[in-house]
C-alpha cells in the first residue's frame, strides 16, 4: 500500500479534468439561474463549468439522500443521464426522509442524554414523528405550528419535545430556540419570551413521562412582543403560543421563509445567501438579495411546499455547476460547487456499503438498545446518544445546541491516519464480503476495475487512469493484493471523501 499511497493517489486526483468532472453543455437557465448569471455579470465572475453527468449521480445522491449510489444505480444512470427524473425519483425515496430527518434532528436537538434529557422512549417518538413529517412532505407552516402549539405527553405527543429538548425552561431560554430553528436568528427580540411564559410542566406516575400544556395560571411576562416591535393582542385565557405561530407562519412574514430557504440552500450549495445560515440579522447583509426574494416567494407560492423549493434548487444550473472554480472567490457567489468532506454518518455508511461490513453503535442508556443491531445505518440513528467512535472522529454533532456549526466537517489529521492506517478500515477492505464477492465473480481486469469504481466513485476508471493502474497493480488484480490496495487508495481519495 506503501508505493500506492505515494503514486497512485496523487495521480487519480489530478488525472483527467475533463471530462471526467466537466461537460461543455448546460441545460436552459431557470428563473433562478437568470438572477445568479445578472449578479455575477455584475461583479465580472466567471462560473464554472457543469459538472459531468458522473458528478452530478454521485452529488445528487448525497445531497439528497444521504447515500452514494451502487454500482448498478451509476451504471444505469450513465445510460440514460436524465438529471431531472432522478433527482423526482431520489425527493420521493425513503432515503430522503431519513437523511433530512437527521438534519432536523441535529437542529432540534434529540438526543436522550445529558445535557438534553429527553429520555430514549421520547427521543425515539420524536425522530419517527420528524421522519415521518419529512416523508410526507408535510407543508413546512405546519410543521412549524405543530411544534410550537403542541400540547401532551412526551411519549405520546411526540411534537411536545420540542420544549424538553432544552438545557432550560425558562421563557427567554424557549424564545432564543424558537428563533434560532425558526427565524435563523442567534438571539430572541424583546419580548418574544413571553409568547413562552405560560408552558406549564407536569410529571405522570409513569416513569420519565412529563405533560406540557398551556398553563393560563402563570403569569404572562414580559407582554409578547412580535419581531418587529408590534405588541400582541390575546384573549382571555388564549395561549399565546397560538397567536405567535400564527403570526410566524403567516404569508406577509419574510422572517419564517427566509430562515428556511436559506437553510435549504446552505444544505445544498454550502452556505447560505445570508451566511451563516443560522446568523440572520440586520447586519449581517445576503450575498444576493435578489436570489433569496425570489426563492421566499416561491415557497410561499408553493404553501411551503419544501420538496418543490429542493426541486427548483437541484435542478438549476447553479447546482450543476463543476466544483473546479474559473474565478477568485467563486464559492462565495455560487459561481462553483463548494468541495466539503462528507457526514460523518454518510462516510461511515458509505465504507460500510462498499466493503459489506458494518458499524458498531452503542448507547450509554440501554433503552431500547445498548447495541444498536448489526445492519443499523448511521444516518438512521434516532438518537443523538447513539454514537460510535467512527462518527465521534469524523465530527458528528452532540446535538447540544441546534447551532448548524456544531457538525465538524473540516478534515483533521487524526480522520486521515484513521482511514490511511487503521486495522478497523483496512479489515473491512480485505474482510469484507462485498468487495471479497466483487473479485470472485469478475474475470477481466478491466472488468474488476470499472466495478470498483463504480462502487467507490460511482463512475468508470479514465483510460489514463487505467494505463496507470495497468501499469503498476493490474498483474496482482486477480490475486486479490492489487484490487485491495486500490480499493483502499480510492476510499482514501479526496474524490471519494467529499462531496464535489
Amino acid at each position: 500500500m506503501k508505493f500506492l499511497q505515494l503514486f497512485l493517489v496523487p495521480a487519480l486526483l489530478l488525472a483527467g479534468v475533463h471530462p471526467i468532472y466537466e461537460r461543455a453543455a448546460a441545460p436552459a437557465p431557470t428563473p433562478l439561474d437568470r438572477l445568479l448569471a445578472e449578479h455575477w455579470q455584475k461583479l465580472g465572475i466567471q462560473p464554472a463549468n457543469p459538472c459531468s453527468d458522473a458528478v452530478f449521480l454521485r452529488r445528487a445522491y448525497i445531497d439528497v439522500t444521504g447515500n452514494i449510489p451502487t454500482a448498478a444505480e451509476a451504471s444505469a444512470f450513465l445510460k440514460n443521464p436524465d438529471r431531472t427524473a432522478l433527482i423526482d425519483r431520489l425527493l420521493a425515496s425513503d432515503r430522503y426522509a431519513a437523511y433530512y430527518a437527521m438534519k432536523w434532528s441535529d437542529l432540534l436537538r434529540v438526543k436522550a442524554e445529558f445535557p438534553v434529557n429527553l429520555w430514549p422512549n421520547a427521543a425515539q417518538a420524536y425522530y419517527h414523528w420528524i421522519r415521518a413529517s419529512v416523508a410526507a412532505n408535510k407543508p413546512y407552516d405546519q410543521f412549524a405550528r405543530e411544534l410550537l402549539t403542541s400540547t401532551g405527553s412526551n411519549f405520546r405527543d411526540p411534537a411536545v419535545n420540542f420544549y424538553r429538548a432544552l438545557q432550560g425552561r425558562e421563557p427567554q431560554t424557549i424564545a432564543q430556540a424558537v428563533a434560532l430553528a425558526f427565524l435563523g436568528s442567534r438571539t430572541a427580540p424583546p419580548g418574544m419570551a413571553g409568547f413562552f411564559s405560560q408552558i406549564g410542566y407536569k410529571e405522570t406516575k409513569e416513569w420519565k413521562e412529563e405533560i406540557i400544556f398551556f398553563d393560563p395560571s402563570k403569569k404572562l411576562t414580559p407582554d409578547p412582543i412580535f419581531p418587529g416591535g408590534a405588541p400582541a393582542k390575546l384573549a382571555p385565557k388564549q395561549d399565546p403560543r397560538e397567536v405567535f405561530a400564527t403570526w410566524l407562519t403567516s404569508p406577509q412574514n419574510s422572517y419564517f421563509a427566509r430562515a428556511i430557504v436559506n437553510r435549504v440552500w446552505s444544505w445544498l450549495l454550502g452556505r447560505g445567501i445570508i451566511h451563516e445560515p443560522d446568523d440572520i440579522r440586520p447586519d449581517n447583509s445576503p450575498e444576493n438579495p435578489e436570489l433569496l426574494a425570489y426563492l421566499e416567494k416561491q415557497l410561499i407560492a408553493s404553501h411551503y411546499d419544501l420538496k418543490a423549493l429542493f426541486r427548483e434548487i437541484l435542478t438549476s444550473n447553479a447546482y450543476q455547476l463543476s466544483s473546479i472554480p474559473a474565478a477568485p472567490q467563486a464559492a462565495a457567489h455560487f459561481a462553483v460547487y463548494p468541495l466539503r468532506r462528507l457526514d460523518a454518518e454518510v462516510l461511515a455508511d458509505a465504507i460500510n456499503g462498499i466493503t459489506g461490513t458494518n458499524e458498531s453503535y452503542t448507547s450509554a442508556i440501554p433503552e431500547p438498545y445498548t447495541f444498536m443491531p448489526d445492519d443499523q445505518r448511521a444516518v438512521e440513528l434516532p438518537d443523538g446518544s447513539i454514537t460510535s467512535a467512527f462518527l465521534d472522529l469524523f465530527g458528528k454533532p452532540a446535538r447540544d445546541t441546534g447551532f448548524e456549526s456544531e457538525r465538524n466537517n473540516r478534515m483533521t489529521d487524526a480522520q486521515r491516519l484513521h482511514l490511511l492506517n487503521s486495522t478497523n478500515v483496512q479489515r473491512k477492505i480485505q474482510q469484507g464480503p462485498a468487495l471479497t464477492q466483487m473479485l470472485r465473480e469478475t474475470r477481466d481486469p478491466r472488468e474488476t476495475v470499472n466495478q470498483l469504481y463504480l462502487t467507490v466513485l460511482s463512475r468508470y476508471a479514465s483510460d489514463d487512469e487505467w494505463k496507470l493502474i495497468q501499469a503498476h497493480t493490474v498483474s496482482n488484480i486477480r490475486s486479490g493484493n492489487g484490487f485491495f490496495d486500490l480499493a483502499w487508495t480510492l476510499i482514501n481519495s479526496t474524490e471519494f471523501l467529499c462531496r464535489h
